[in-house]
């Protein structure tokens, strides 16, 4: 196994109309949930992964999971939960480079997440650790869980990789910053974006939101800087990489957790950081291109068709 994660997988509702969601009045359903997101992006890469999580045993559940085992995600660490909902959310688009998010997510299955719920096999066996601070804003039991999932990440010489995907639509600025920051300070590998490195560090550059992080302990930082592409540091070296061109975004939704698949891809191939972190910037711009979470996410065979692997850097 290349990457396991875990975390909430919602349904997600995108309105066929642009405007307030009080005016749409048909929807498409697909799934959104950062992890699965990653999940599904490294799985179209070529590589293995698994997701863990907690669904409703309701349709949306078997939607959820039905739809992420279809992207060749291995979903046998999903437990069915018969007393709490799948959660759902919707998308309101204002404008082609505008989405806001309203979730209905209270109380859902996820949120009911507990150690118990992560095996130590299923850790054990994997090269990376992905996680979020999107599972540790859920509950308190979520943070434990992803704090025993870390945990076991070092004990079986697991690289943890942490993308802090800060929501503060589900808690304050100040409890974020707290816990964030001491999950960041036991991982391998953060994966901020700028403004979120701004928020924890308080710092206001990409050098000095990266040193923080590094002087914590992190092996390595990768600060997402949008358009302008990614900065990556570690103690011995650091380099601003160059983003890929889009020429028309249509959904900004998705990029990061693209970029973390296509980074994570990276080094799983064995490439140097530099070439990780251009091939992040290459699948993260895919996902600008159409509306929805995953539904941009190339397949391998897009990005380097019959070529060697390097080529696609080019």
């Amino acid at each position: 196994m290349d990457v396991v994660t875990f975390g909430e997988t919602m349904v997600l509702f995108n309105p066929l109309s642009t405007g307030p969601l009080r005016y749409a009045g048909q929807f498409e359903k697909t799934i959104g949930g950062a992890e699965s997101n990653v999940a599904i992006g490294l799985a179209r890469l070529g590589h293995q992964v698994s997701w863990i999580s907690r669904l409703g045993e309701d349709e949306f559940g078997v939607y959820v999971r039905n739809f992420i085992r279809g992207e060749g995600v291995d979903t046998s660490g999903v437990v069915f939960d018969e007393t709490h909902p799948t959660a759902v959310f919707f998308k309101e688009r204002r404008a082609a480079q505008e989405s806001k998010v309203f979730y209905y997510r209270s109380g859902s299955a996820a949120s009911r997440m507990t150690p118990n719920d992560i095996k130590e096999e299923d850790i054990a066996r994997a090269k990376y650790l992905h996680v979020t601070g999107i599972t540790p804003a859920l509950s308190e039991t979520c943070k434990e869980t992803v704090l025993h999932a870390i945990a076991l990440a070092k004990k079986n010489g697991v690289k943890v990789v942490f993308d802090p995907n800060i929501r503060l639509k589900i808690w304050s600025k100040e409890e974020a910053r707290q816990t964030l920051m001491s999950i960041a300070r036991q991982c391998d590998i953060v994966l901020p974006g700028f403004e979120e490195g701004e928020m924890l560090t308080e710092k206001n550059t990409p050098e000095d939101i990266a040193n923080y992080f590094i002087e914590d302990g992190v092996s390595l930082v990768v600060v997402k800087l949008g358009a302008q592409g990614a900065y990556y540091a570690t103690a011995t070296e650091e380099e601003y990489v160059a983003g890929s061109k889009v020429e028309q975004i249509v959904d900004s939704i998705g990029a990061g957790d693209g970029f973390a698949a296509g980074f994570l891809s990276g080094l799983i191939r064995g490439w140097t950081i530099r070439e990780a972190v251009t091939l992040g910037n290459k699948i993260g711009a895919y996902a600008l291109t159409v509306v929805g979470d995953v539904e941009g996410y190339p397949f391998w065979s897009q990005v380097c068709p019959e070529q060697g692997d390097k080529e696609v850097l080019r």
